[in-house]
């Protein structure tokens, strides 16, 4: 009643897009602890139901405000091994899920919970919690993106032998090479493994189990696996000119330049720039944000961000009610440095000049609903050209990969071909469970740690007989 909701501000444009650091500028402990006194307190707090993690948020509020920031990481951390991971990249269901934002602005939770940590990182609070008793139970975590990174903390915290496995050079999945270091450096990542090595955890970057290694070989040096490896099998484009040079995966592209950023050599053959080009995205969610980010730094000429589904409303329409997740226009700080947005196009085909990418075809679209089923059909006569060097796909993922892992252990998929798994998290191989997007799809990283965290408690009952990890 007192306050109006506030948030910190953003570095200039003209200054940030020559950089890669964080966006954001720090936010004064004054204004924060008037963003955490807007809190009610609320009798049932549906914040609880938009967080998967089920963070305790009225508690940890309410001591930011009242400078207990010691009590108040402890609360944090009980819930979330990450917050300065969720805190700068999860999109804030439980925002959403406010109940001040039924008739208001909802509560800053987000910018209160990534204050938090950051304090206490600063202060020397955050600690490794190696187990007073080791268990001598072994267990292999495969991917070490949030998913994997928090199932491995919280089973070493059990007392077991946690060995984590990557394919990729460094730890960090996609919170390393897909995230850019402007939304999140990765001295974030760097700690929270030192933190991790003191409580019993191996690291094995550079090893691409199913590939370098026949997972089954696993299986006889491990008491338990957990697959945390992701949906990594991105969705590609299928049309005609899809072959041309100058069209790439985001993931391609996104990886390029975060190696680039952490001071590796990258060959100007091999690596991807938009420096001096016509860029055009295709997919209009977090991914294509992150990709229109990283062309604004490399110089691009000009951006065009397509989208095939219609321009969402700037306000909640009547089916998309409090307290679901708003799917409404938004403006991320990608987008606030330039750039244009359209919506409703579908790519035809794509053209080019001696095996170089030159145009891109597109028509706009039109969605009715026939049947309680939303159809697509062609606008007529609103055909076009565009112009364009580079072509960056950033259209979601299809799941995980199935060559390799999967298909060595045989586990069972589900309908939309993501790893199944029961109640305990333990997939149809007794002893391999699962973690994350590999089980759940493409989602949010609140929802792979809390996987994670799920899974280290399905794994510890299994070796066990029962858990107390929260």
């Amino acid at each position: 009643m007192e306050y109006d909701r506030a948030l910190p501000r953003r570095r200039p444009v003209e200054e940030r897009v020559h950089d890669w650091l964080e966006v954001y500028e720090d936010f004064p402990v004054s204004q924060l602890k008037k963003q955490a006194a807007r809190c009610m307190d609320c009798g049932i707090p549906f914040c609880h139901q938009g967080c998967p993690l089920g963070n305790i948020i009225p508690d940890w509020n309410d001591l930011a405000y009242r400078d207990h920031w010691r009590d108040a990481i402890d609360r944090l951390h009980a819930t979330n091994n990450f917050p300065e991971f969720t805190g700068r990249l999860c999109p804030a269901p439980c925002e959403a899920a406010c109940v001040l934002g039924i008739n208001d602005d909802p509560v800053t939770i987000k910018q209160i919970e990534v204050s938090i940590i950051d304090r206490a990182w600063d202060e020397g609070w955050v600690k490794p919690e190696p187990p007073s008793v080791k268990t001598g139970k072994r267990v292999a975590v495969i991917g070490s993106g949030p998913a994997g990174l928090a199932c491995a903390q919280q089973l070493a915290r059990a007392g077991h032998d946690v060995t984590l496995f990557e394919r990729d050079d460094r730890i960090g999945g996609l919170l390393r090479y897909g995230i850019p270091d402007f939304k999140m450096r990765k001295y974030h990542i760097e700690r929270r493994m030192e933190q991790m090595e003191v409580e019993g955890v191996t690291f094995r970057p550079g090893v691409n189990i199913g590939v370098d290694v026949d997972i089954r070989e696993l299986r006889t040096q491990f008491d338990a696996i957990c697959l945390a490896g992701g949906a990594t099998h991105a969705r590609d484009l299928d049309v005609p000119g899809r072959e041309l040079d100058g069209v790439h995966l985001a993931m391609e592209y996104l990886t390029l330049q975060n190696r680039r950023v952490a001071g590796e050599e990258i060959p100007d053959e091999q690596f991807i720039t938009a420096e001096g080009k016509k860029v055009v995205i295709l997919g209009g969610g977090d991914t294509g944000a992150d990709c229109l980010g990283t062309a604004h730094r490399q110089g691009a000429e000009e951006v065009f961000q397509y989208e095939l589904l219609p321009k969402p409303p700037a306000e909640r329409p009547p089916e998309n009610p409090w307290p679901t997740w708003p799917n409404i226009y938004r403006v991320s700080s990608a987008h606030e440095e330039g750039g244009i947005r359209d919506y409703s196009i579908l790519t035809k085909r794509l053209s080019g000049e001696n095996g170089k990418l030159k145009k891109l075809h597109g028509v706009r679209v039109e969605f009715e609903r026939v049947d309680g089923r939303m159809e697509m059909r062609e606008v007529p006569g609103s055909e076009f050209e565009q112009e364009v060097d580079l072509l960056l796909l950033a259209m979601g993922f299809l799941g995980p990969e199935k060559p390799g892992m999967l298909e060595q252990l045989g586990v069972e998929l589900t309908e939309r071909g993501n790893v199944k798994s029961d109640e305990n998290k333990m997939t149809s191989e007794p002893g391999i469970f699962t973690a994350g997007d590999m089980t759940r799809g493409q989602s949010l990283i609140v929802w792979a740690i809390a996987e994670g965290r799920e899974a280290a408690k399905g794994i510890d009952r299994y070796l066990m007989g029962e858990t107390t990890l929260p």
